[in-house]
């Protein structure tokens, strides 16, 4: 192995992708709008969980003026009322989960509708149903205790998912994809009349991504704590290191789709059938708690998984580089395997 061959190829990939001013500008501007979106969603005072639709027969109704919605109604909190002066209308905006309930009253009659496949209907039902129970009765039967300690915001719980999303995708497309259209242009056939070697090659390959994914991540986190304060409870140095090890195995995987072959189609679907499900199994939006443990045990293949659980560890918990060392360990044997089975199939050619 040539140092100076790898570290050629190296700066010769970096200059590619910072000439590249569409996808460099993407890179920075993708996980911006996404965590800005999930502010603006979950970070606003008046956010509504539930739609209930109010059916009066005064025609122009607006749910924060005439209209008179009920105390029952009111004490169902996260919610947001629309009016409605026609009952099949409505009755069709429930139907297709365009809204969660559908209330009237009627002679002194509280009557509603529900969609009973839809879940937000059935919860919004509990809800009022439970503003019938007599508070005296409800507070001996119920006691509210508060979480000890910091709370943590589901923004910070979901800024490192959106991070290491931005680095999978950058893994994966920018080596995978990358290396199957040299080979199509005809450009690794060229490489192949050179010393260089496969492994030199995708060594090179991969540490580039690595750079790269690296300076995305400082950028972004950098612009991320000034916009939005996101709280770390443990060590930055220990996260950044993390963010390394795990663009490290992520590009490594790449390597694998690119091995061979020359269709960037057939490449793009891999991509496709990997990122998807590493994406919805490895906590990106959502906690697979209570899940079957088939699925948990699945979701460990993924070095996303590894790479989330262990940089949630160091930001919502304090913990040190010792505590993560599994998650470590699983994403360089992954980078160490994919690597090697990623230079024994490379093909020049086909």
């Amino acid at each position: 192995m040539n140092l100076k061959r790898i570290w050629i190829m190296l700066k010769a990939r970096n200059y590619e992708f910072f000439r590249d001013t569409g996808a460099f500008g993407w890179n920075f501007a993708f996980p911006f709008l996404i965590i800005l979106g999930f502010v603006f969603i979950f970070g606003a005072e008046n956010n509504h969980e539930y739609k209930i639709g109010i059916l009066s027969e005064q025609k122009g109704t607006t749910p924060h003026s005439t209209m008179k919605i009920p105390e029952l109604l009111q004490q169902v909190t996260l919610s947001e009322f629309i009016p409605f002066d026609n009952l099949e209308n409505a009755l069709e905006k429930l139907k297709h989960h365009k809204i969660d309930m559908l209330f009237k009253q009627e002679n002194g009659v509280n009557l509603y509708w529900i969609n009973s496949t839809s879940p937000k209907g059935f919860i919004v039902e509990s809800l009022m149903k439970a503003t019938l129970v007599d508070k005296k009765r409800t507070e001996t039967l119920l006691k509210k205790k508060e979480i000890e300690g910091r709370e943590i915001r589901y923004i910070d719980w979901l800024f490192p998912g959106i991070i290491g999303m931005n680095i999978m995708f950058s893994g994966l497309w920018g080596v995978g994809y990358t290396v199957v259209r040299y080979r199509k242009n005809g450009v690794l056939k060229r490489l192949k009349a050179t010393p260089l070697t496969s492994f030199e090659y995708l060594t090179a390959q991969m540490l580039s991504r690595m750079f790269l994914i690296m300076f995305m991540v400082i950028v972004v986190w950098t612009g991320s704590r000034l916009m939005f304060s996101f709280h770390v409870e443990g060590s930055v140095f220990t996260v950044m290191t993390l963010y390394c090890i795990g663009g490290l195995s992520l590009s490594s995987l790449g390597l694998v789709l690119a091995a061979k072959g020359t269709s960037e189609e057939l490449v793009s679907g891999m991509i496709n059938m990997i990122t998807w499900p590493m994406m919805f199994l490895s906590e990106v939006w959502f906690s697979l708690e209570g899940a079957p443990g088939w699925i948990r045990w699945f979701a460990n293949i993924f070095p996303l998984t590894h790479l989330l659980r262990g940089v949630r560890k160091v930001m919502n918990d304090g913990a040190l580089f010792t505590d993560v060392i599994p998650e470590v360990s699983a994403m360089l044997l992954i980078s160490l395997i994919s690597l090697l089975l990623g230079a024994w199939l490379f093909s020049w050619n086909e």
